[in-house]
C-alpha cells in the first residue's frame, strides 16, 4: 500500500499547476483528485503548527482518502497500522505495534509528565453507498464511523508535534484497532502497557450535527455502556391446537419481548438512561406448529456506571420471573460491552482550553450524552480524560449519521481536529 506525497511541488498528470504554485490535486496511487481543503484555524499559531500544515494539510487529506478507500474490519488493520507506521518513522519516531499485530503506539518528546493522544482505526461491517470517487474499494467494509478521518487527523497532529522545536512534555499516540468489536481494542492497548507514564487522555469523534469548525465537549457521561443480550427458549413443540399440553414458546417470547422493558423501567432509576432494544428474534416455520426453539438478541445501555454494574444480576432475576409461568426453558447470554464515558471536569477543561485556543471561542459547543457504546471509556477507568465530538457536516444539505452507508464528512474538518489535537496536548503539559 503506497500514499504519495501530495505537495504542489510533485509533478502530475498534465502538470495540474494553479498559476500561484499551489496544489488544487491530491496525488495518490489511485489518481484521486481534490481541491484544497480550508484550514479554519489558520494564523492561530503556534507558528511551527501553522507551517506544517501549510505544507502538509494535503497530505492529511491524502491520508484519509486512501484510508477511506482501503478500510480494514476490527483487529484486520495491517496495511493500516503499516501506513501510520510508515508515516510516523519518515519523521524519525519509533512506533511500537501491538502485540495482536494491528494498533500502534507511539511516544513524541521527553521528559516525566505524558499526555496521550487516542484514535481508533478500524471500519464497519457495511457496504459504502455515498458515490465518492475514493469509495472504498473493499466489499462488505467502509469507514461508516469516520475512523478514516480519526486516525488522519491524530497523524497530521503527530506530524505537526515532531515539527515543533520543543514539547513541554511527552505525547503519546495511540492508534487503536477493533473499536467496533465488543469489549474493544482499548483493552489491548491497555494491556500493552499504552496508558503506562499517562497523566491525561483525550480523543476526537466525528459528529454530523455538529458543523464543522465546532467541537462539542461534555463534563460526565458523553456515552452509554452497551451490553449485549442473547436468549434462547427451548419447548417440547407442539400442535397449536393444543397449547395446554405443550409450553408456548412464541407466546414466552412475546411476554420476554414487552415485558423485560417494561419492567427494567420500573426497576433502575430511570434518570439513568437505561434502553433495552430489541434487534432480532427467531422462532418457527409453520403456522400450526408451536417451536421447539427460539432466539432473541437486543442490546441494553445504560448512561450510569453504577446501575451498569447492576445490570447483569438483575436481567437474569426479571427474565426467569418473566418464563418461570410458562414452563419454557432458557438460557441467557448477558454479553458485558464497554463501560459509559465519563469526562473528568478538569481533564474536560483542558480540552475546552485546546478547542479555543485551536479555533476560538465560537468553536465551543455542548453536547448530549448519547446512548451508543465507544470502548475510549476503558481508558478512563485508569485515568483521567476527556472525549470530544467534532463538527464534520457542512452547514448544508442534510446530516447522514454515523453507521449509515452514506455517511460523509467536510475535509476541513480534519485540519481543525489536527489543531484541536496539538493544541490540547500543549494545554495538558503546559
Amino acid at each position: 500500500m503506497t500514499v504519495l506525497d501530495s505537495r504542489p511541488e510533485l509533478p502530475r498528470e498534465g502538470d495540474g499547476r494553479r498559476h500561484d504554485g499551489q496544489s488544487d490535486v491530491l496525488i495518490t496511487d489511485s489518481g484521486v483528485s481534490m481541491s484544497d481543503v480550508a484550514d479554519l484555524g489558520a494564523g492561530r499559531g503556534p507558528a511551527w503548527l501553522d507551517e506544517w500544515l501549510a505544507s502538509g494539510a494535503a497530505d492529511v487529506v491524502a491520508w484519509r482518502r486512501h484510508l477511506h478507500a482501503h478500510p480494514e474490519l476490527s483487529r484486520q488493520e495491517h496495511d493500516t497500522t503499516e501506513l501510520v507506521a510508515g508515516v510516523l518513522r519518515s519523521v524519525g519516531l519509533h512506533p511500537k505495534v501491538l502485540p495482536g499485530g494491528t494498533g500502534l503506539i507511539c511516544d513524541i518528546g521527553t521528559g516525566e509528565r505524558c499526555v496521550a493522544l487516542r484514535a481508533d482505526i478500524d471500519a464497519l461491517p457495511l457496504q459504502e453507498n455515498t458515490g465518492l470517487p475514493f469509495t472504498s474499494t473493499n466489499d462488505g467494509a467502509c469507514h461508516a464511523c469516520g475512523h478514516d478521518a480519526h486516525t488522519a487527523v491524530l497523524l497530521g497532529a503527530a506530524m505537526a508535534l515532531a515539527s515543533a522545536p520543543e514539547l513541554p512534555g511527552r505525547v503519546r499516540l495511540i492508534f487503536q484497532p477493533a473499536e467496533e468489536s465488543m469489549p474493544g481494542g482499548a483493552l489491548d492497548v491497555i494491556a500493552a502497557g499504552g496508558l503506562d507514564g499517562v497523566d491525561r487522555i483525550f480523543g476526537l469523534h466525528c459528529d454530523p450535527r455538529l458543523e464543522v469548525g465546532r467541537v462539542g465537549t461534555r463534563v460526565g457521561a458523553i456515552t452509554s455502556a452497551a451490553d449485549m443480550l442473547e436468549l434462547k427458549l427451548t419447548s417440547p413443540g407442539g400442535h397449536t391446537s393444543r397449547p395446554h399440553l405443550t409450553a408456548d414458546l412464541v407466546h414466552a417470547l412475546g411476554t420476554v419481548i414487552t415485558g423485560l422493558p417494561a419492567l427494567l423501567s420500573r426497576r433502575v432509576d430511570p434518570r439513568s438512561g437505561t434502553v433495552l432494544t430489541w434487534g432480532a428474534v427467531h422462532a418457527g416455520q409453520a403456522a400450526n406448529a408451536v417451536p421447539q426453539d427460539g432466539l432473541l438478541r437486543g442490546t441494553l445501555r445504560t448512561g450510569d456506571h453504577h446501575v451498569w454494574n447492576e445490570l447483569e444480576p438483575l436481567v437474569k432475576d426479571l427474565v426467569q420471573s418473566l418464563l418461570w409461568p410458562t414452563g419454557v426453558g432458557f438460557e441467557l447470554e448477558h454479553r458485558r460491552g464497554v463501560p459509559p464515558v465519563v469526562n473528568e471536569a478538569e481533564s474536560t477543561a483542558v480540552l475546552r482550553a485546546g478547542i479555543e485556543a485551536a479555533l476560538g471561542e465560537d468553536a465551543l459547543a455542548g453536547t448530549e450524552q448519547s446512548s451508543g457504546g465507544e470502548d475510549f471509556g476503558w481508558y478512563l477507568e485508569h485515568i483521567s480524560g476527556s472525549f470530544a465530538r467534532l463538527g464534520v457536516w457542512s452547514g448544508e444539505g442534510p446530516q447522514p449519521d454515523i453507521h449509515q452507508p452514506t455517511f460523509h464528512i467536510d475535509e476541513r474538518a480534519l485540519l481543525t481536529g489536527v489543531r484541536v489535537l496539538t493544541h490540547t496536548a500543549l494545554a495538558a503539559l503546559a
